[in-house]
């Protein structure tokens, strides 16, 4: 088992940063995804932990030794990659076999590891076979066999599942989430795919353009996001973002004045405090689709015309066209009945669940 702590790490591609100062520690035994979009820096900071990239600066340690200097076959690790990476010509045993014989391990004790891993992965019946023969999923079981024999103490994947179709990869994630707590290997698992970040993490660190926005527990970053960056990332569907709601020189009707002005009374007392401190004009407000609801005439917060709707079978979405021609989506129970495209609607806000953020994108807390 293993920490590992990365201290103002970065990395620079010539004149070129792109990993801005990451620093993180993971717990022994902690699963962590490195999540963000394409470009963010996520699978250089992995390659860096792995050996295969160089730090430019600041330090990683892995059980509290430094490793910056270590080659990869000297840190104790596995890594799991995109592509599954096997040996079309060997048999599934003999690759999840391969890196022990390289290593000169007993021919007993690598019959028993391989078969160890093949039980937890349910690969008995597949050990004689070639990767042709093989689904996807069970090609990428054969991965994480070759990584579990060699007993690493530290796990990395880099977007295993990205191969995969939709329902396998659900499939798999379940398999690697349990597969981690059985074995209880510190694990680092990269991905753009949120969904997989949020049902992997133990926590998560959100990239974007190299640096860690935000690091926490799922829940808690989707929940208490500090930046328009991570409450736009995080969430499907994203965040709704409404920026000059409460602005002084609006050309309103007397209907959607009056919604508005609800909306202000309605406000909890720390956040119409933190308005009337903050310039309006810059200020975002965030609210997640399932925090509004349709609603009554005189109960509303906002007025608004439906664009249109996706109905999902348990939900449905409606995107609503509200003041300044800005969209919002709203989630809906599938089973209640809703407006048509071109219709209007008045919308409630769960106002006790705001999020407010300045000009520049960080979270006000309140």
């Amino acid at each position: 088992m293993a920490t590992i702590s990365l201290q103002n790490v970065t990395k620079a591609f010539g004149k070129n940063n792109v990993i801005h100062g990451i620093n993180a520690d993971v717990k022994d035994g902690e699963f962590i995804v490195i999540v963000g979009p394409s470009g963010c820096g996520k699978s250089t900071l992995l390659r860096m932990v792995a050996g295969l990239e160089i730090i430019t600066d600041g330090e990683i340690c892995i059980n509290n030794k430094r490793v910056n200097e270590l080659e990869p076959m000297e840190r104790d690790i596995a890594m799991v990659f995109q592509n599954y990476a096997l040996y079309p010509h060997m048999s599934v045993f003999d690759n999840m076999a391969y890196g022990l014989k390289i290593a000169k391990i007993p021919k007993n004790e690598i019959l028993q590891r391989v078969n160890t891993a093949a039980e937890i992965l349910q690969l008995q019946d597949y050990l004689k076979r070639k990767p042709r023969e093989l689904s996807g999923g069970q090609r990428q079981r054969v991965a994480m066999g070759r990584a579990i024999v060699r007993k690493p103490a530290v796990f990395l994947f880099d977007e295993p599942l990205s191969n995969l179709d939709a329902k396998l990869r659900v499939q798999m994630r379940l398999e690697i989430k349990a597969l981690q707590k059985e074995l209880g290997v510190t694990s680092l698992y990269v991905t753009h795919d949120q969904v997989e970040a949020m049902t992997l993490a133990d926590r998560m660190i959100v990239m974007n353009a190299g640096n860690a926005d935000q690091i926490g527990a799922p829940l808690e970053v989707y929940n208490d996001p500090q930046s328009t960056f991570v409450a736009g990332f995080i969430g499907s569907p994203p965040m709704n973002f409404l920026n000059n709601l409460f602005a002084q020189n609006q050309q309103l009707d007397s209907s959607a004045q009056q919604a508005i002005d609800r909306l202000l009374t309605d406000l909890p007392t720390e956040v119409s405090a933190t308005l009337q401190q903050q310039d309006n004009d810059n200020l975002t407000i965030g609210i997640r689709p399932e925090h509004l609801s349709l609603c009554e005439p005189p109960t509303a917060h906002l007025i608004g015309k439906v664009k249109y709707t996706e109905p999902l079978g348990a939900e449905t979405l409606l995107y609503i066209e509200v003041q300044n021609q800005q969209t919002i989506t709203l989630r809906q129970a599938g089973d209640i009945e809703i407006p048509a495209a071109g219709d209007s609607c008045f919308i409630r806000v769960n106002t006790a669940l705001i999020c407010l953020f300045d000009s520049k994108g960080k979270r006000i807390q309140i």
